[in-house]
């Protein structure tokens, strides 16, 4: 089987597939969970080969995934002992957010320009949060960004993020921001990636068209 962190088809078919549930996720609203993210994980890695098959769906700290620590462009994220806490904190204040743009626009009612911007906000701000946090050993980029795509999608901007490849330019440089606990830097390279979809010039257009003559 293909290594979980290499280019294969396997691994672009179950980015595919978990992409669009997450979709039809989002579009149903379902509740955002830390069972569902992993469950995002573990389809993301299905006939894949893990350094350990404990890694696949579980967080850093858990049984199997005990001690594993992380690094990312030379900053540590969360301390394993730390991380059953921190993205505990996290699924509560997701799922406290989501609920109030809920109940501010329902599902057939578009965004105005503040609710534009809240959302912008939180999707920038739960993919920097995953980033800082790294709950599993491999994968939480794409995790990350399968979150700001389930966020854009739930309230009517669609995914605008490519999961795969990994964005450049100032996508590398907002990634770091948030391993210092700052969101700002992603929201702003959400707003372009936004803006580029619009015109059709964005990664994640570029890789579905690439994917639609490949297949």
């Amino acid at each position: 089987m293909p290594d979980w962190d290499k280019d294969s088809q396997e691994l672009w078919d179950n980015i595919d597939r978990v992409q669009s549930r997450l979709e039809h996720e989002a579009v149903q609203r379902l509740r955002p969970t830390l069972k569902l993210i992993k469950s995002w994980h573990v389809d993301t890695m299905q006939s894949l080969t893990a350094d350990k098959p404990e890694y696949i769906g579980s967080f850093r700290g858990e049984p199997g995934v005990k001690g594993v620590g992380v690094r990312i462009g030379g900053v540590p994220g969360v301390h394993s002992t730390r991380v059953a806490a921190e993205v505990r904190v996290f699924e509560a204040e997701l799922q406290r957010r989501v609920a109030a743009l809920d109940k501010r626009y329902s599902s057939d009612l578009g965004l105005d320009v503040p609710g534009f911007a809240d959302v912008i906000d939180l999707a920038a701000w739960a993919h920097s949060e995953w980033v800082r946090i790294h709950p599993f050993v491999n994968g939480n980029g794409r995790t990350a960004r399968y979150l700001a795509n389930f966020v854009f999608t739930r309230y009517g901007i669609g995914p605008v993020v490519c999961v795969r490849p990994r964005p450049g330019g100032d996508y590398e440089a907002a990634a770091a921001d948030s391993m210092n606990g700052s969101h700002a830097a992603t929201v702003n390279v959400f707003i372009q990636m936004i803006a580029d979809e619009s015109s059709g010039k964005s990664q994640a257009a570029a890789a579905r068209r690439a994917r639609k003559t490949k297949d």
